[in-house]
């Protein structure tokens, strides 16, 4: 496999979760990285990553009081490759029904909804998933479909728009990755997916590069 090497992958710092784990799946692939809340970083950044662990209402809380939410949506409207995982792949969306409504940061349309109980017995869905790969995107080179990967999670997300291009089925169907112009998201950790997360990581960085 082929390794870049890019001096401005940026991990967008807002206090929430596995920020060290992903800085260190890049560095494994030969990528640097950079951990940073700074908005200049942001700005500069060639590939910005929004990775978390947590609940949606204080993570949007923190982005606004770290003033991260403008810096974000910039970055995205100027096309700057964006990888959202797990919660950051959730707070792209319009809405989330975790602990009330709360706002997220609108750039795709759709909510994120907690798995219904009736139909799930166990909450959260913590393991390993195989997942269906819907569309050939270059994402997905070499990941073959109904490879496992690892999630961590009791919301996912409800696109309004046809962006869904993996799905994973936890006693029900739910989006596992969507994907719109610049944006790649997905709903598992690449970052703790062994070698199907590194590909996708290396991917997603050699599509832009």
């Amino acid at each position: 496999m082929k390794k870049l090497r890019f001096e401005n992958i940026v991990i967008v710092d807002y206090g929430m979760g596995n920020l060290r784990n992903v800085h260190n799946a890049f560095n494994k692939l030969g990528f640097r990285s950079k951990i940073s809340a700074d908005i200049k970083d942001i700005e500069k950044a060639t590939h910005l990553v929004l990775p978390g662990v947590g609940g949606f209402k204080d993570a949007m809380s923190e982005l606004k009081k770290k003033d991260l939410i403008e810096p974000i949506r910039c970055a995205i409207e100027s096309k700057v490759p964006f990888l959202g995982i797990c919660l950051g792949m959730q707070l792209l969306f319009e809405s989330s029904e975790e602990f009330g409504e709360n706002e997220g940061l609108s750039v795709l349309k759709g909510k994120v909804v907690r798995f219904n109980e009736n139909n799930v017995p166990l909450i959260p869905h913590v393991g390993w998933n195989d997942v269906d790969i819907l569309r050939p995107l270059p994402e997905f080179k070499d990941i073959k479909n109904k490879s496992f990967f690892y999630f961590l999670h009791s919301y996912y997300c409800v696109p309004k728009e046809d962006i869904a291009v993996a799905k994973c089925f936890y006693y029900e169907d739910f989006t596992a990755c969507v994907k719109k112009d610049n944006i790649f998201a997905c709903q598992f950790h690449p970052e703790k997916s062994q070698d199907a997360g590194l590909t996708l990581l290396t991917n997603f960085v050699s599509v832009w590069s």
